[in-house]
């Protein structure tokens, strides 16, 4: 008996039919997966797995998106080995008020203690409350900090029994200390006493680069930009949380915008409103959704935010940018009890320091330290799209508000890195 050749177009016809009703019905509850998951908490968001969905490479790029450049190869010399032998006496300290400060903090100790040719004790790390204290190796790799330091300092993992508040003259150290501080200030105390506690303190925001080389320059970019690795635990929190903000970027390339945006900050400093002219420390969050709408970022734009639990005051910035999250919104739920739900900040502020250093762009809403050692970071990876918010009468180009830190070159990163 023959077939029909109707029958067989018709038949076709009919599979073709249900094949893109098929893709529609997958497109359709991918959208309304990221509809869902907004700043604020999901249920059901907390159940997808980002690595069941593929992402769909956009082929044009909706906004004035760049590609990062290559990164900086470090030019400093590490001291030959024999130089950090010779130890007496010890440097403590504490890592304290986020990993902004540490970067700063690490330096300085390392610094001192190399100059001092003094032994460095391990620091723990100290949150705002009282009590609460952390194990360096909760937060950062600390084989990798010891081995990064080899032949610079001595490190001692545990505080020698022999070391007690007793025994430790605390020494207040400007952050950036020079060889000439160390000589007047805070050597003769240390030969004295035998034994010091340092405490770091910032005089001001300055990462700008210096002119003058020395050993203490190189010492201080390691220490700065070599030693500090997170601990593959919270290493694997922030991965994830990147991962799926690449997911949901299936418009942009998968490129997404890390903004520093913390609404109790902002509140301390009186930004929370809108249209102030002229120079500024913050921005609003309806300041910072008009900035990015007018350098041409359009609604489909993917942006985390460092604040980490949805607040009213930003939904003015997600009615311009309805993908716009937090930590509570797309953090892993598995992860949420031990890094978003503790009783301290400590990890979310980590997690944020390294999702803005290497998210796609950055935006300071706010200035500071938390800023600057974010461009220092971004600068040595070659992610040198960092956009310094202001407030644009017109449409106006991204390139006009490049930072500082990237256009004139002056971050101390551009002294460590070729």
């Amino acid at each position: 008996m023959g077939v029909d050749a109707r029958q067989v177009l018709a038949g076709f016809l009919t599979v073709t039919m249900f094949v893109m009703l098929g893709n529609m019905i997958k497109r359709d509850h991918f959208d309304s997966v990221e509809a869902n998951n907004s700043g604020e908490p999901s249920s059901h968001y907390d159940h997808v797995k980002t690595s069941e969905h593929t992402v769909t490479r956009a082929t044009m790029r909706n906004g004035p998106w760049k590609e990062n450049g290559l990164a900086l190869n470090p030019c400093w010399t590490k001291p030959a080995s024999e130089e950090a032998l010779k130890s007496d006496g010890f440097v403590t300290f504490s890592l304290t008020n986020g990993p902004e400060y540490h970067v700063s903090q690490i330096a300085d100790a390392v610094v001192v203690a190399r100059n001092l040719a003094a032994t460095l004790v391990l620091p723990d790390i100290r949150g705002s409350k009282p009590g609460d204290k952390r194990n360096f190796g909760d937060v950062y790799d600390l084989e990798k900090f010891v081995k990064s330091l080899d032949g610079v300092v001595r490190v001692a993992k545990h505080q020698p029994a022999e070391v007690s508040a007793r025994n430790l003259a605390v020494v207040r150290v400007p952050n950036r200390v020079t060889e000439n501080h160390i000589a007047e200030h805070i050597e003769p105390i240390f030969r004295g006493k035998g034994n010091i506690r340092l405490a770091t303190y910032f005089p001001s925001v300055n990462m700008r680069q210096t002119k003058q080389e020395s050993d203490i320059d190189s010492v201080a970019c390691l220490a700065m930009f070599g030693t500090l690795e997170l601990q593959p635990e919270v290493h694997e929190v922030v991965d994830s949380i990147i991962e799926r903000l690449r997911t949901l970027s299936r418009k942009s390339d998968g490129q997404f915008i890390a903004v520093d945006l913390r609404v109790e900050m902002l509140e301390k400093k009186g930004c929370q409103g809108s249209g102030a002219t002229g120079t500024k420390s913050c921005f609003s969050p309806e300041e910072i959704a008009l900035f990015l709408r007018k350098i041409g970022f359009d609604k489909d734009t993917t942006i985390y935010l460092t604040q980490s639990r949805w607040d009213s005051s930003l939904d003015a910035l997600k009615d311009f940018f309805p993908r716009t999250y937090t930590k509570e919104g797309i953090m892993p739920v598995e992860k949420k009890e031990k890094y978003l739900n503790s009783q301290t900040s400590e990890f979310e502020k980590v997690i944020d320091f390294y999702i803005c250093s290497q998210s796609d762009i950055f935006v300071p809403a706010i200035s500071g330290l938390f800023y600057a050692n974010v461009a220092g970071k971004r600068i040595a990876s070659g992610r040198t799209q960092i956009l310094v918010p202001a407030n644009v009468p017109g449409s106006a180009s991204a390139a006009d508000f490049i930072s500082p830190y990237v256009s004139k070159k002056n971050h101390l990163a551009y002294s460590c890195f070729c």
